[in-house]
């Protein structure tokens, strides 16, 4: 498993080339005005690092609000409606899935949207985040017609534009191990999936351009995992090559 001066190595080598190496940051889930939330945010805001949450509209809670508004360079995207499983007995979880009225859930998806513009205002993009990242591939044309710019899944993505009208850009590292427990992988297996996409990125075996995603879940975050986003940011933060970017920066919205 990889240690922290193998990030350094794969980071100088993007300087080598004179390349800057994109990194976003979506955190999922939110909901209110939580500990986690909260420590989570004063994270990004020491490290002036910027940061997209989902939020959930069913869920968010007013109280949001004020947090956000003292949380730094913060992003609002829309995860979901109300993060339900919708799938079918068997299958993976799934809100946005095909068994499910398309049109009659995509007007949702509009209302979901109005609701985070209720409670963030100008902080909300028009970003979809599918609750556990999937959504059935007949909703993707209607995004654009019913408000949304931007999709965002998790893995490399196959293509930046899925429908015309609508940028696709994911994210690529998970330092939770959904299949144990939910617990903390380590620092050596969330560095060896960042180091891998960027690699991948820069010897051109996944799209280049589409920069590499940071998700984190604040809500079941440990102290180990905090103790690991903070070396994170620390050490790309410093590095020459590296360039975090503002998700209205990386889905392309005039703000």
């Amino acid at each position: 498993m990889a240690e922290w001066p193998a990030l350094c190595d794969e980071l100088n080598a993007w300087s080598s080339s004179g390349r800057k190496a994109t990194l976003w940051w979506r955190d999922d889930d939110a909901c209110s005005a939580t500990g986690n939330l909260e420590r989570l945010l004063n994270v990004a805001k020491s490290h002036r690092i910027p940061l997209c949450l989902a939020a959930i509209p069913n869920a968010v809670q007013p109280d949001l609000r004020s947090l956000l508004e003292a949380g730094g360079d913060i992003a609002i995207a829309v995860h979901g409606i109300t993060h339900e499983n919708f799938a079918v007995s068997g299958a993976k979880k799934c809100e946005l899935t095909e068994n499910r009225p398309i049109e009659a859930t995509a007007k949702q998806l509009v209302y979901g949207l109005e609701r985070l513009i209720e409670v963030a205002g100008e902080m909300t993009i028009p970003v979809l985040v599918p609750p556990w990242n999937r959504i059935a591939p007949a909703f993707i044309p209607l995004l654009p017609g019913h408000g949304y710019a931007g999709l965002s899944t998790y893995g490399h993505r196959r293509t930046d534009r899925p429908t015309e009208g609508l940028l696709q850009v994911n994210c690529h590292v998970d330092p939770i191990d959904w299949r144990n427990e939910r617990k903390f992988m380590g620092a050596g297996r969330a560095l060896d999936a960042l180091i891998d996409h960027l690699k991948c990125r820069r010897l051109g075996k996944v799209d280049a351009d589409e920069p590499t995603g940071l998700l984190t879940h604040h809500a079941i975050w440990t102290d180990e995992a905090f103790k690991f986003i903070i070396q994170l940011l620390s050490e790309t933060r410093q590095h020459p090559a590296v360039q975090w970017l503002r998700a209205q920066d990386v889905f392309g919205l005039r703000v």
